[in-house]
C-alpha cells in the first residue's frame, strides 16, 4: 500500500451516506478494543469479520497484530461480504511484507 488507509476511507464514505452506521461502526470499535468482540469470526489467513447488525448488514475486517494492536484492514456490508474478504487478506499480505522490509 502507498499510505492509503483502506478503512478509514471506507468508513468515511459509510459516514457521508448513513451517519447512524458510522457511529455503530464506532461503537463496536470501542468494544473490540475494551476487549468485548462481539460478533465475530475467523474468515482465514489471519483475517477477523466483525459483524454489525444494522442496516444492510455492516463488516469490518482485523486482524490482531501481537497481544494487543488491532490492524483495522477494511469494511463492507454483507452483499459485498466475498470480494472484501479477498481485498482485507490481500491488505494484511502487504502490511506483512512491509514489516519484513
Amino acid at each position: 500500500m502507498d499510505g492509503h488507509d483502506p478503512f478509514q476511507a471506507w468508513l468515511d464514505a459509510t459516514k457521508a451516506k448513513d451517519r447512524q452506521a458510522a457511529m455503530r461502526v464506532l461503537t463496536r470499535l470501542n468494544r473490540l478494543v475494551a476487549g468485548n468482540a462481539g460478533d465475530t469470526k475467523s474468515v482465514g489467513d489471519g483475517v477477523m469479520e466483525l459483524r454489525i447488525d444494522y442496516g444492510p448488514g455492516y463488516r469490518v475486517y482485523y486482524a490482531k497484530v501481537g497481544r494487543r494492536l488491532v490492524l483495522l484492514l477494511t469494511g463492507g456490508t454483507k452483499k459485498r461480504q466475498q470480494a472484501d474478504i479477498e481485498q482485507a487478506k490481500a491488505f494484511l499480505v502487504d502490511y506483512r511484507k512491509r514489516l519484513k522490509k
